[in-house]
């Protein structure tokens, strides 16, 4: 399972539409260990400025990739980490989390991190099983 939804959440989500922010703090409770690496990045990017910052420390354990990976492939979850944290997120390799601002300037750069080029530069034997 993904996320510990809450019957609350669940109820909101039978009756309709969902709070987001509800929707938010149940993948922060359910995900601490992405939560925690994406806050971690937006405080970075607002204290050092720049056009991104990113974590390219392996997480220490299957448990915490698995969470990045949940965090970062559902559409849903991804959309409203970046709307929470008002930042673009991008990802590589199962663990390589980036965070850019919403602003035209860094687009090229956000566009060389996602690119085919930079995924097939950024390859290594350690990561093909994660």
């Amino acid at each position: 399972m993904s996320l510990d939804v809450s019957p609350a959440l669940l109820e909101q989500a039978e009756r309709g539409e969902v709070d987001e922010a509800e929707f938010v703090d149940c993948v922060r409770t359910s995900l601490p260990y992405a939560w925690e690496m994406i806050s971690s990045l937006v405080a970075e990017l607002k204290v050092d400025g720049g056009a991104f910052a990113d974590n390219q420390t392996p997480p220490p354990n299957e448990q915490a990739r698995g969470q990045l990976l949940r965090a970062l492939a559902s559409d849903a979850i991804r959309g409203a980490l970046q709307r929470h944290f008002g930042v673009r997120l991008a990802f590589q390799n199962c663990h390589r989390v980036a965070v850019f601002p919403v602003d035209p300037s860094v687009d090229d750069k956000l566009a060389r991190f996602t690119s085919v080029r930079s995924q097939v530069l950024n390859q290594s034997p350690e990561f093909r099983d994660c």
